[in-house]
């Protein structure tokens, strides 16, 4: 059943729709019954099946704030300018644990990514010199590049 509150012509209507079979249906106007005629046949629209993916909420920002930019996807994991850090899961950048140009240690957490609610410590793939390509707030998908070891 499904509940509508209209106002016509200054008037407040609480409308019921109790049921629709064809071209007819069985309504309620302010606690009273009545059998309303269509000229047409109603026809009921499907909703196409979708995927829905969970992602942890984003962090409350003051009114006015810039959105957060969502990275893409990445292809590969390693390539000629250093070793790809990835996102293991779509989610939300909590901390960032080091700086641009930083001398890591393979392991060493990157930062820490919220995904369904807890929280993912990024780590460094291996020795080298990070370069950040993700920041606080942002809005990561799977596999996108979240920094480079070289």
């Amino acid at each position: 059943m499904k509940e509508y509150k209209l106002k016509i012509n200054g008037n407040n209507y609480d409308v019921a729709i109790k049921e629709i079979e064809g071209n007819s249906a069985s309504i309620e106007v302010n606690g009273t019954p009545f059998n309303v005629e269509f000229e047409k046949p109603i026809t009921k629209t499907t909703t196409p099946k979708i995927q829905i993916i969970n992602t942890a909420a984003p962090s409350q920002k003051p009114a006015g704030a810039p959105l957060n930019k969502v990275s893409t996807p990445a292809a590969a994991n390693t390539n000629g300018e250093g070793k790809k850090v990835v996102s293991p899961l779509p989610g939300v950048i909590l901390s960032v644990k080091c700086n641009n140009g930083d001398t890591v240690k393979k392991g060493q957490c990157l930062m820490v990514l919220e995904a369904m609610k807890m929280e993912n410590n990024i780590e460094s793939p291996a020795d080298g010199v990070v370069t950040l390509m993700a920041s606080k707030g942002d809005s990561v998908l799977e596999g996108a590049v979240l920094a480079t070891v070289k």
